[in-house]
């Protein structure tokens, strides 16, 4: 799936077309970020992740959305 994230972002969802899985994230200072990953009805928490970049943002997204799903 592909992150696009911008860091001053509080809120972003994305849903992976194949598989309907969705990832939302959340933030209150643009520093630390909270993901859940799920379905739109239901999801779970997935970790936090801390970035100072929007390009470190969307590259730990995309490792917390793999290994939380197994892709590679």
């Amino acid at each position: 799936m592909k992150f696009d994230m911008s860091i001053t972002d509080n809120y972003a969802s994305f849903i992976d077309k194949d598989s309907g899985v969705a990832v939302f994230v959340d933030s209150f200072d643009n520093q630390e970020f909270e993901v859940r990953i799920g379905t739109i009805n239901e999801s779970e928490s997935a970790g936090s992740i801390f970035a100072q970049t929007s390009e470190e943002l969307n590259a730990k997204l995309a490792a917390l959305f793999s290994a939380h799903t197994g892709e590679k």
